[in-house]
């Protein structure tokens, strides 16, 4: 960055995702979720560097280059629904008309069928079929996100990139549209659910990973995560009992900055259980990365 500051934003991010499965990318903003998303398709600005691999089958998405990326990447091997879907609009297109050009692209229905084609796939998404000769500038937050939700499922891609795509929507629509991605989630399919919405990842997700501090900090079937055995972090714990129908108690303090993370645990600042020990960072084992996880039962509901 400017003044040659460092911006730690995705640290040692290692899980996989199986066809058929729902992964959900939870933690608060600015923890890295939606960095780690826009690696994987090829869309950090110029300043970012990358170590590692991202593996699609053969392809190694970190390190394959623009050509590859926008031929035979984005859109046919991984959809994205995007988090600012007002940026990724074309402002001086309809809603129809950049849905009839990724239907020709992608599937290569016939110009007879493209409108039909392009109503469907609006109702898809849950957008209404009178709003579809508006431009970008016309919609709504919520109407953008359905609309940008409708274009990234036309390529049925093998890889979904959902990047908070319940926002501006309200719970009816929340449900419908998640259910959608769900559905998306076939034998050789699989959806990356980035969200804030616990509920929303309750519903559809078959796994939970947890972002704090640019890491990944647990990983855990979702059942599990959200049933009795509840999570095993103590930050994720936290994120839970901060719900209404839980505890509704906050998690204490504010996390770090990502341009001056601390030497040991990024949580222990926050954190009952910090001691010592916490002066190094752990590492992912056993599904947590703590020196301290929880493993007894996650505080009931209350009524």
């Amino acid at each position: 960055m400017r003044g040659g500051t460092h911006v730690s934003a995705v640290t040692d991010a290692t899980f996989d995702l199986a066809a058929g499965e729902c992964l959900a990318l939870v933690g608060e903003s600015g923890c890295g979720k939606s960095v780690l998303a826009s690696a994987l398709l090829g869309l950090l600005p110029q300043n970012a560097q990358t170590s590692g691999s991202a593996l699609l089958g053969d392809t190694d998405l970190l390190t394959a280059d623009e050509r590859t990326l926008a031929r035979t990447v984005r859109g046919r091997r991984v959809g994205l629904v995007p988090q600012s879907p007002a940026a990724h609009l074309t402002p001086v297109r309809t809603v129809r008309s950049q849905l009839e050009e990724t239907l020709r692209e992608l599937t290569g229905v016939r110009r007879a069928d493209v409108r039909a084609a392009a109503e469907a796939a609006a109702e898809r998404a849950a957008f209404p079929a009178g709003h579809l000769d508006r431009y970008p500038h016309e919609l709504s937050g919520g109407l953008a996100q359905r609309a940008a939700t409708a274009l990234a499922l036309i390529g049925d891609a093998p890889l979904l990139l959902a990047d908070e795509p319940t926002t501006g929507l309200d719970r009816d629509l929340v449900d419908r549209t998640v259910d959608e991605l769900r559905r998306h989630v076939g034998a050789d399919r699989a959806l990356l659910l980035i969200t804030h919405d616990l509920a929303a990842a309750e519903r559809i997700a078959d796994r939970v990973a947890v972002m704090y501090a640019s890491r990944v900090v647990e990983i855990a079937a979702a059942d599990d995560f959200f049933g009795a055995r509840g999570p095993r972090h103590p930050y994720a714990r936290g994120l839970l009992n901060a719900l209404p129908e839980r505890e509704f108690t906050p998690v204490p303090g504010m996390p770090p900055e990502l341009t001056a993370l601390p030497e040991g645990c990024a949580f222990a600042a926050r954190c009952a259980r910090a001691d010592a020990a916490c002066a190094t960072v752990p590492a992912l084992t056993g599904g947590a990365a703590c020196h301290h996880p929880h493993a007894d039962v996650l505080e009931a509901p209350r009524a």
